[in-house]
């Protein structure tokens, strides 16, 4: 899952529990849609991305940099403290908003479309409880 800064759900794959998700870390940046804006050329890539040291491979950092993106990957065999920690509990924190579905933090799905389906839903009750706020205080 890729979130913006506030911890909305950008974009969602969903892999096998044996696949690393370090080799769907570019696929997810590509699959993030369009969005419309201001006026000129629309911005659909966000101008940076952070990441645990469980996405440090040159690859992924060089994979960022051909799409004009800044990595902010925590290096491997490193002391902890690289001062990320400041930015990911964003992450976490929609992680936890989407385990408050139940059926998505024990998965009972066997069926993929399925659990994929109620994690699009989790997704879209999430976005919609933040528009509900921001309209409240227009």
């Amino acid at each position: 899952m890729i979130c913006d800064g506030r911890g909305i759900p950008l974009a969602i794959q969903l892999t096998g529990a044996n696949r690393n998700d370090s080799q769907q870390a570019l696929a997810l940046v590509d699959a993030i849609p369009h969005l419309q804006g201001k006026r000129g050329r629309p911005r659909h890539r966000p101008d940076c991305v952070l990441g645990d040291r469980g996405y440090d491979a040159e690859a992924i950092r060089q994979g960022l940099r051909d799409r004009r993106i800044i990595p902010f990957l925590a290096k491997r065999n490193t002391e902890h403290g690289s001062g990320l920690g400041r930015w990911r509990w964003v992450v976490e924190r929609t992680f936890a908003w989407l385990n408050q579905f139940r059926r998505l933090s024990v998965r009972y799905e066997k069926r993929e479309d399925i659990h994929e389906a109620s994690l699009s839903l989790g997704c879209a009750l999430i976005c919609w409880r933040f528009l509900r706020v921001d309209w409240a205080a227009n």
